[in-house]
């Protein structure tokens, strides 16, 4: 930690105005800034050199906790070596070998990785490998991408057409032609204070044998869903739904993308939240947690049967006309490597498993205080809705907020007025504690 308590003393910008801050209340955040300067496993430094306990491993993504040495010896060493590789017609050995690593991971025949930056990234590019996939095998007329009500998919075009969450899409007009949605799988009257999957709701996937019939199997390229919709507010999938979607596209020729860019890495105690679940989706997309958030990196993972739709014609000529300058960027595929390693030393995924009844019990004790109208804990995860204030919807969570980080030396999200957690996968028994007393002093706070 000393590394970390000496970064305390980095003078900060006299000038907070001229950074346009991203999915921020600019003007609210720069009245009172919340400034963070260092890191150390589970906790960050705040400009005035406090100890914050991390409870949302950042943005869901430093699985493994902040500024591990062997991640950070491995960028290091990886800076002095090879800066950058270009990422077309030319690579590095770290990329295959990461990409080996990680198709080892996936379940069933998903053994193929195309490299990205970030989840949004991922995102577009399943949704492009799906559309290009059809067109290859001779099905150019299925063009129709399904996503679900209440789904977050990153903030490409792509990604936000097929997402579901109404402040994303509203501000940026038609988006794309040729969307459907399916429906939340959430209705808190039938699912309130489900620990895990709730019982009620798999009947929900059946909507997308209506979409078929509105729009024909003929014309629908692909559905993503995430297994569990984590920024939405924690909505854990109802017993059976996912098995009955992944049943529902084979019937009719669908593609099925799974969005892990959160539920991967061991958020859920597996690799893939498609282990957990028993359900191999035709892609895979991952982010966050590949690099534990120290490196940029994201990626699709695609079903054998996919790449070599692709892998046909001339050798000489490109198989997909997609890609990005810093796929498989050198430095991020040292930290997926290192990150990869301290996973399987550490046996952090069984880990996060071995946690979940704790971490699900400390939660549910929050239970009947002020306001809370729901608690859904799933994996090392957990969405708590507060009733909003009448007059003011979102501003109980964002006082939630800044009491948790000016007063409680305690991070989490805000989503809206419902708070979301998720540590790094090393949080212990005490910590789990501590993070649930500190809540319950919280949501007492801004009652």
């Amino acid at each position: 930690m000393a590394k970390a308590q000496a970064q305390a003393k980095i003078a900060i910008p006299n000038d907070l105005e001229p950074y346009w801050m991203p999915f921020t209340a600019n003007r609210a955040f720069k009245r009172r800034p919340r400034l963070i300067v260092g890191a150390k496993d589970m906790h960050y430094i705040a400009s005035d050199g406090r100890k914050v306990i991390d409870g949302s491993a950042g943005l869901w993504c430093t699985n493994a906790g902040h500024n591990r040495d062997p991640i950070v010896e491995a960028i290091q060493r990886e800076a002095a070596t090879l800066d950058y590789a270009p990422a077309f017609q030319f690579s590095h050995p770290k990329a295959f070998e990461l990409a080996s690593r990680i198709a080892a991971l996936a379940p069933g025949d998903l053994d193929h990785v195309f490299f990205c930056n970030s989840g949004s990234e991922a995102v577009d590019t399943a949704l492009k490998v799906a559309l290009a996939c059809h067109n290859v095998r001779g099905n150019a007329s299925r063009v129709r991408l399904i996503g679900r009500e209440r789904g977050y998919h990153g903030v490409g075009f792509g990604g936000i057409a097929v997402g579901g969450i109404v402040n994303n899409r509203k501000q940026f007009g038609a988006l794309f032609a040729g969307v459907d949605h399916l429906p939340t799988t959430y209705n808190r009257e039938k699912q309130a204070f489900s620990i895990g999957e709730p019982e009620w709701g798999a009947h929900l996937a059946d909507d997308l044998d209506r979409l078929v019939g509105l729009h024909d199997a003929s014309t629908i390229a692909a559905v993503i869903v995430e297994p569990v919709a984590a920024s939405t507010g924690v909505l854990a999938p109802p017993k059976g739904y996912l098995e009955r979607l992944r049943a529902i596209c084979d019937k009719h020729g669908i593609l099925l993308i799974f969005d892990e860019v959160i539920t991967g890495y061991g958020r859920l105690g597996y690799a893939f939240a498609a282990e957990r679940y028993g359900v191999v989706p035709d892609m895979i997309t991952f982010a966050k947690g590949i690099t534990s958030g120290s490196v940029p990196m994201g990626g699709v993972i695609v079903r054998k049967g996919i790449y070599d739709s692709f892998m046909k014609g001339p050798e000489h000529v490109i198989e997909l006309f997609h890609g990005y300058t810093y796929s498989a960027h050198p430095l991020a595929c040292a930290a997926g490597l290192a990150t990869l390693d301290l996973y399987r030393e550490e046996h952090l995924f069984e880990r996060s498993r071995k946690l979940e009844e704790s971490w699900a019990s400390a939660a549910m004790g929050l239970k009947g205080l002020p306001n809370v109208l729901d608690i859904r804990p799933v994996g090392l995860t957990v969405g708590i809705d507060l009733a909003s204030r009448p007059d003011a919807v979102g501003k109980r969570g964002m006082d939630a907020l800044d009491a948790g980080f000016f007063e409680h030396d305690f991070m989490f999200r805000a989503v809206g007025d419902t708070l979301a957690l998720s540590p790094p996968l090393i949080v212990t028994e005490s910590q789990i504690g501590e993070i649930f007393d500190k809540l319950a002093r919280i949501i007492k706070l801004v009652a």
